[in-house]
């Protein structure tokens, strides 16, 4: 049975070589550059103190609209692991107690946000603006949400938290400052894949 990447839906799946060895070494290599990516995304960041600002979620949303859920989800797996190793991919380092630590969950809530925002590429979202945002936004909110609940499973121990309000507290330090920070990310993200489509259709014609 023939090796299934991504589909004709992504721009991937329009420029995949033919052959199935080919395809799975460029699926390798394909991996192996996203988690450069991602860490190179990692350091680029507006210090929001103890919750920096990164390009990571914008990475994500490309990687996933124009590769599918597969290879974005690798991708982001290899990512999560070489951090865990104790690489220095991550905004603040690397190592598992860093990936596991109180706002470890918006790491690896990009995990389901690709899986996600990959599924609906497979499916056609990425080839128009409108529903590529959405799909973008709905990754975007998953991130929000399981590091937001992550983070109150460690409210306990952290001090930067207001203990007298955890809720508002987390909410006001690790979610509202990056709102339209987010919403501008994935505008750019779903602007540079459908930029991407165009390219390829220029091309084409």
């Amino acid at each position: 049975m023939a090796m299934i990447f991504t589909t004709p839906n992504t721009l991937l799946g329009t420029l995949q070589p033919k052959s199935e060895t080919s395809r799975l070494l460029s699926a390798i290599i394909i991996a192996v550059l996203g988690t450069v990516l991602l860490a190179i995304s990692a350091q680029l960041k507006i210090p929001f103190l103890p919750v920096p600002a990164t390009f990571q979620t914008f990475v994500v949303a490309v990687l996933a609209a124009a590769f599918g859920w597969r290879i974005a989800v690798a991708t982001v797996a290899l990512y999560l692991a070489e951090g865990a190793l104790g690489l220095p991919v991550f905004a603040g380092g690397g190592g598992a107690a860093y990936l596991l630590g109180p706002t470890g969950g918006f790491l690896i809530a990009m995990l389901p946000a690709a899986f996600v925002i990959g599924k609906l590429s497979d499916m056609g979202a990425s080839r128009k603006i409108v529903p590529l945002f959405g799909a973008m936004l709905l990754g975007d909110a998953i991130i929000f949400a399981v590091g937001f609940a992550w983070l109150l499973t460690f409210a306990g121990s952290v001090s930067w938290l207001d203990q007298a309000n955890v809720f508002a507290s987390a909410y006001k330090i690790a979610v509202e400052p990056f709102i339209v920070w987010d919403l501008l990310k994935m505008a750019f993200a779903a602007i540079t894949v459908f930029g991407g489509w165009q390219l390829v259709k220029s091309r084409k014609g």
